[in-house]
């Protein structure tokens, strides 16, 4: 964890960044975080990590203001994820899908910013240019989640195939009635 900066979480709910030796808000962390620099918030007293709780804090703050990322069902099907046999797999999923959005964000902007210094338009031209090309996007997305969603269902049926051929091998006899 060398290069990792420690914040240490008080009993008062005060986050201490050891590095700058000063006290910092939620906002400073989400910064941290925009910066990707590298951190690890723990509880001052016991020494347990609590960055996720408070990444989980920035996301509950920045869904509140705003234009919400989460809608309703798509946190209740979160919600019913938990304790469900997917559960492992279902972080990963998510996991996987965010870091596939943000390759290809990336390679966008990297094609994007070359288009915009070849052809030296203006900026007002290239946010038009932009806006116009947002549906393209949107729909590319959604393809890609729908080829991820049918390679998932494949994926269970074939699991859930594997399954049933390799209980049948066994001789289970039902339960006894009383």
């Amino acid at each position: 964890m060398a290069g990792t900066r420690l914040i240490k979480k008080y009993p008062n709910r005060r986050l201490y960044d050891t590095q700058t030796s000063t006290y910092i808000t939620l906002a400073d962390v989400k910064q941290l975080v925009l910066d990707q620099e590298q951190f690890q918030v723990v509880d001052a007293k016991s020494g347990d990590d609590l960055s996720r709780q408070i990444l989980l804090q920035i996301i509950l703050e920045e869904e509140q203001e705003g234009s919400p990322m989460f809608t309703p069902p798509v946190l209740a099907q979160i919600i019913r994820s938990y304790g469900n046999a997917m559960q492992g797999m279902m972080g990963s999923y998510l996991e996987k899908n965010v870091q596939a959005f943000v390759d290809i964000q990336k390679k966008l902007q990297e094609q994007s910013q070359a288009f915009y210094q070849t052809n030296k338009i203006g900026p007002d031209m290239w946010a038009q240019f932009v806006n116009m090309q947002a549906p393209m996007i949107q729909s590319m997305m959604s393809n890609y989640i729908e080829q991820s969603k049918n390679l998932f269902v494949q994926m269970q049926e074939n699991m859930s195939n594997q399954a049933a051929s390799m209980f049948k091998q066994f001789p289970f006899q039902p339960p006894e009635k009383k």
